[in-house]
């Protein structure tokens, strides 16, 4: 029971109010009560237990996800549970599954894309559940390349219908999750052809199934792809392929806010700009960076209440040993990994906001943030996603040999959340749309027109290409002036020097191919620069709560001055700071581990995870892991007997054969 009574002593050196850093995270007093609430009735409920997934087959574990969608959905009608409500119910669930895609990208899809006759028919059937969607864009040829996709939708004027269709073995749809088994309809993605023309990829509802008897409908083939990386994970899911032969929808089936094709077949695009398209992959893309701080916190957690448990050399004559956590090695690899679950929380609360301005400004007809906006999710949902993939196999290797088990909840948690590097936009493709949107923003320099919003310190370009760091002792680099202007004359540096390397090719997108690597790492730069200013931004707010700010300060230094070390390259080479100044960084950083030090398991308990959520025996709240992991080896379906089957078969006939060998 050591663990037990050890985390105990941790949580009582806290330094600060855990109840309001609790708040904090979750954004208020209300979002949190509904967390806390939903998170328990969740963990209280035996019909979401979880702790058996990596032992099922996969037929199994799909039927248990079916078993549990719609258990969550009889509780969620049952309780009458509010949409934020239910959207924390299916969180908490911790499973993907296909009800992700109809509510996060099936049901916003349409509300952004279509017109108020479509919403009206459509949305109340998709909010009952009495037809389930998903996102059909990507294909087995083409992802990231949306205006390269290969299915067709062509006008017949004779019969007012579109005729959907997969030309090539290329064109079949691939990977949309809940269209394997379960989708009834999708959002489906296809060339508009007519007479002959071609206008472009625009979506279209179509339905799958049979809503009597579930079977696909004439002209369709759909199935599953296959098992991905993983046990259970993310083979929950039933990503699916989808072929079309000439199948017909009528012509109200065309998602039409942006363009439509009339009765006779003629092609108009609305007054709403083409870029209104935006407005969804900026929805998804700020709660993809909302998940990337619930993920890497989760991780963090489990590493960082394990640490404390963990005991590894430095005892003195039969005394304790050293707590894992106290070695520095370890503090410089996890305490960073803290400090950006918290910015990448408080970088997604400042996304939330931005979406909700955009759609105001789209309502009413202004789309001038728009690609602010877009470049903005993009880079973001690049930098989180990666950096949190990253970081949850670091707190894996932190947790040494028991962080490979299952039952460390870290390999299934890793599983599930890589493919986000990927889906919603490949993100080194989507840096290179930040980096397009930083060249086109350095271009308009001197034409007048001024960067708003996150490029907003461009406007200062001449000043941050020769302002040199002021920096003369380790603790000037608390001032978050010395911060952001270093940030900020890095990415502005980065992004002219790219500017003009590419004015030297008479090709420019020749150039731009050529210099991808170095305007990804522009990209980056400013993106961190993004997030680095938001952290410092929720500084400024009035924070409630003993020691709740100054701990908030200690996380916010130690996520910049991280990133300036592991970039330091960056900041010498575009001269932002000297090597002297560089050094003392480092001393700071390390002053900010030991100051953080005594607070770490009570940081990571505001994250008010349950036991059930974090699926973890490392990372336990009560800390009592050794006992746990002796009783969950046990559980294994190969300790089910004593002797192995294929005992008679095959170890027997072996060892029978090495002793007649003995013998001779």
């Amino acid at each position: 029971m050591e663990g037990v009574d050890h985390l105990a002593s941790e949580r009582s050196r806290a330094q600060f109010d855990v109840e309001e850093m609790k708040v904090v995270w979750a954004g208020s007093r209300h979002a949190l009560e509904v967390s806390d609430r939903i998170s328990r009735l969740v963990a209280s409920d035996p019909a979401f237990r979880k702790d058996n997934r990596t032992s099922l087959s996969r037929k199994e574990l799909f039927k248990n996800t079916l078993r549990k969608t719609a258990h969550a959905w009889k509780r969620i009608t049952e309780l009458r549970l509010s949409e934020e409500e239910a959207s924390r119910l299916r969180f908490y669930v911790d499973e993907p599954a296909f009800t992700d895609l109809h509510w996060g990208m099936f049901i916003p899809a349409i509300k952004g894309q279509g017109t108020e006759e479509q919403l009206q028919k459509w949305l109340p059937l998709a909010y009952k559940m009495q037809i389930i969607g998903c996102y059909a864009q990507t294909e087995l040829g083409h992802g990231s390349n949306v205006q390269g996709l290969e299915t067709t939708a062509t006008f017949d004027p004779q019969t007012d219908e579109f005729i959907i269709h997969s030309p090539t073995l290329t064109s079949s749809k691939w990977w949309p999750g809940g269209l394997g088994k379960v989708s009834t309809h999708a959002v489906i993605y296809a060339r508009l052809i007519i007479d002959g023309q071609d206008y472009g990829v625009n979506g279209f509802i179509v339905q799958l199934r049979s809503l009597d008897d579930h079977l696909p409908l004439p002209g369709i083939t759909v199935g599953d792809i296959g098992m991905k990386f993983g046990s259970g994970a993310y083979n929950t899911m039933d990503n699916g392929v989808l072929r079309f032969d000439h199948v017909r929808i009528p012509r109200d089936q065309m998602l039409m806010r942006v363009s439509q094709v009339t009765r006779e077949g003629k092609f108009v695009q609305s007054n709403v700009p083409r870029q209104l398209v935006y407005g969804t992959m900026v929805y998804v893309r700020q709660t993809i960076v909302a998940d990337a701080s619930c993920a890497l916190s989760r991780a963090v957690c489990i590493a960082t209440r394990y640490s404390a448990v963990r005991r590894q050399f430095g005892s003195q004559n039969g005394g304790v040993e050293t707590q894992v956590i106290d070695y520095k090695t370890q503090q410089s690899r996890l305490f960073p990994l803290l400090a950006s679950a918290y910015a990448f929380r408080f970088v997604g609360e400042w996304l939330k906001w931005l979406y909700t301005d955009v759609t105001q400004r789209l309502q009413a007809n202004d789309f001038t943030t728009l690609p602010e906006a877009h470049a903005c999710t993009a880079g973001l949902k690049s930098l989180t996603t990666s950096a949190t993939a990253d970081g949850i196999e670091e707190c894996r290797k932190l947790c040494g040999g028991h962080g490979y088990l299952c039952s460390s909840g870290l390999p299934e948690l890793f599983a599930v959340y890589v493919p986000a590097c990927t889906y919603e936009g490949d993100n080194i493709v989507l840096l290179l749309q930040v980096a397009r949107f930083l060249m086109k923003t350095v271009s308009q320099l001197g034409s007048g027109k001024k960067p708003v919003g996150t490029t907003a310190y461009m406007v200062r370009v001449e000043q941050l290409m020769q302002c040199r760091c002021a920096v003369q002792r380790a603790e000037d680099w608390l001032k978050p002036s010395v911060i952001l202007e270093a940030f900020e004359a890095r990415s502005a540096r980065m992004s002219v020097a790219c500017a003009q390397n590419l004015a030297n090719f008479a090709n420019p997108e020749e150039g731009f191919l050529e210099l991808s690597a170095d305007l990804t790492e522009a990209a980056v730069a400013h993106c961190q620069l993004i997030v680095v200013s938001k952290f410092i931004e929720k500084l400024k707010q009035d924070i409630p709560g003993k020691g709740v700010k100054e701990q908030l300060e200690i996380l916010c230094n130690i996520y910049a001055l991280f990133l300036l070390h592991k970039h330091l390259g960056d900041f010498l080479k575009t001269g932002c700071i000297s090597p002297k100044q560089a050094s003392l960084a480092n001393d700071q950083l390390r002053s900010l581990y030991s100051q953080v030090r005594p607070n770490v398991i009570t940081l990571v308990d505001a994250f008010n995870y349950t036991d059930h959520f974090l699926g973890s025996v490392l990372g336990r709240y009560d800390g009592n892991v050794y006992p746990k992991l002796y009783e969950e080896a046990w559980k294994d379906p190969l300790n089910d007997s004593v002797v192995p089957d294929g005992y008679q078969e095959y170890i027997l006939p072996m060892l029978k054969q090495q002793l007649r060998n003995a013998r001779l």
